[in-house]
């Protein structure tokens, strides 16, 4: 293919059509992206009434949230590695149909049982559709234009992560034709069965320049390692932290070591690995997977945390609940849409550091206001802090992902992404598993609580101490950073660059 040519499918050019049918796809991809982290936040919000619905314990509950983490993490490489072999466009409409169909079995769960398999469900179906988002984003824009695409994408992470609660209180509070939570799920039918007509549509196929074939070994041992570690932290409180937990989270680290001495083996043998290690040599995107695991933490430790200290603890309804975390998800989409195009290109690394300290001081506001007004607490006290965290959160959400991917070569996209998406999932569901340890053993020890101010005073010290940690986590995140490149390679003036870079990659995602 010709460089003019290259230019044209990618829709570099003039052309009118092919400009704007990559832009329609970039809008079905985001509002696929969108649907599914609404997905991982909604939930929370409705906890109280899938309890009183389904009669769940704590358990079954942090399962239900967990789990879809869980299933998520693990199946994140593998999706974008299928991507990469079979076409990113077929495996995102099959990752869309599951994520549907498993949205449905939610919605009608009978029991927590059922609800919590049929989780397990939506995110290995998620963990097929989510990668392909970034990698059509990666083969399609030139880099010039991917800071801008990466900055709406943070915009999107943002509102998603904090929309999620909101959409579930609305949804909860309606009680739309007597259903309770189960629209919180139900929602999903038509936005999903909108994306795969448009999708067929719209989306052109792409797939890795070079024959590759899916390594079975490479999947069983990265699975194997993420259940091993995953797996006892979520469920060790409820079955108090039994020997065989602490011998699964001890295996982990040398399956993963097992993995790139394998992973190593395979590259050699047949260039088929299912974790491009070659990825790792690149700087930015190293550092970049280091933050991406540690800020996937706070957030897994944070969302839920939250909600259960406002609903439980404090006695509020879902929509208070909702609307209290309004401005913080203004405040993530504003920082978002200004990171990437305005504040990065003239101060780097420096702009995901203040994003880090940022959100800091908005947590360390949090534990003070919360332990000056106690179970008194209103949404207008902790607006100021959610404002400040939420800042810091956009400042780190959309500028991270553009420089964690502006120096990978195009063929390895759906790897790259995939790992992206993995680390970003895997720290969520330490995160969830790590609430048993930081939110719940608080209240464990505080013993039986029996008057509501007992509860909520149980509740706002398990919270604070849920802060704290958290805190602790994004200072780490601070010192990570420094890895990153001072002036990541981004916001090129033209594609020549980047073309330079991938040269084998010549099939892009969508053409006019």
């Amino acid at each position: 293919m010709s460089a003019h040519e290259t230019d044209a499918a990618t829709g570099a050019d003039s052309s009118t059509t092919g400009d704007s049918k990559r832009w329609i796809a970039l809008a079905i991809v985001m509002t696929a992206a969108f649907m599914d982290l609404v997905d991982a936040t909604i939930v929370n919000i409705a906890i109280p009434s899938i309890e009183d619905d389904l009669g769940a314990g704590f358990g079954a509950i942090q399962w239900i949230t967990a789990g879809y983490a869980l299933a998520f993490a693990a199946g994140l490489i593998t999706g974008g590695r299928l991507g990469d072999i079979y076409g990113r466009k077929r495996l995102f409409l099959l990752g869309t149909a599951g994520f549907t169909l498993a949205s449905a079995l939610c919605g009608f769960a009978a029991n927590p049982e059922m609800l919590v398999a049929s989780r397990l469900l939506q995110g290995a179906a998620a963990a097929m559709m989510v990668p392909q988002v970034l990698s059509i984003v990666h083969v399609t824009f030139p880099a010039h234009e991917r800071g801008k695409v990466f900055g709406m994408f943070g915009a999107i992470v943002g509102l998603g992560a904090v929309s999620g609660p909101l959409l579930g209180a609305l949804l909860t509070e309606w009680n739309i034709a007597g259903l309770e939570w189960r629209p919180i799920f139900l929602i999903n039918l038509p936005v999903g069965l909108a994306a795969l007509l448009l999708g067929r549509k719209y989306i052109t196929e792409s797939k890795a320049p070079k024959a590759l074939r899916l390594d079975l070994v490479g999947v069983l041992l990265v699975t194997a390692a993420l259940l091993l570690l995953i797996y006892p932290l979520t469920r060790g409180r409820e079955l108090d932290w039994p020997l065989w937990g602490h011998l699964m989270m001890a295996a982990s680290p040398v399956v993963f070591g097992v993995l790139v001495a394998y992973e190593r083996y395979k590259t050699k043998k047949d260039g088929s690995p299912l974790v491009e290690l070659s990825l790792f040599r690149v700087k930015s995107f190293a550092a970049g997977i280091a933050v991406q695991l540690t800020f996937g933490v706070v957030l897994g430790i944070f969302f839920l945390v939250w909600t259960l200290y406002m609903q439980i603890g404090l006695g509020w309804t879902a929509l208070k609940a909702g609307l209290t975390g309004v401005p913080f998800s203004i405040a993530v989409s504003m920082a978002a849409g200004m990171s990437v195009q305005l504040l990065v290109p003239r101060f780097g690394r420096k702009v995901l550091q203040a994003g880090a300290l940022t959100m800091v001081a908005g947590i360390l506001l949090y534990f003070f206001a919360a332990g000056r007004y106690g179970a008194g607490i209103s949404p207008w006290q902790m607006i100021p802090a959610l404002v400040v965290m939420g800042l810091g959160m956009g400042l780190i959400v959309a500028p991270l992902t553009d420089a964690v991917l502006s120096e990978v070569p195009k063929e390895h996209a759906g790897s790259a992404s995939g790992l992206i998406n993995t680390t970003g999932q895997m720290g969520n569901a330490i995160g969830l598993g790590l609430v048993s340890v930081v939110f719940f053993g608080v209240i464990d020890d505080r013993g039986p609580a029996r008057a509501p101010a007992d509860v909520a005073d149980a509740f706002t010290d398990a919270f604070r101490n849920s802060l704290g940690w958290a805190a602790v986590v994004l200072g780490a995140i601070f010192l990570v950073m420094f890895a990153l490149p001072a002036r990541p390679k981004q916001h090129l003036e033209g594609g020549a660059d980047d073309d330079a870079a991938a040269p084998v990659e010549k099939e892009p995602a969508l053409a006019g």
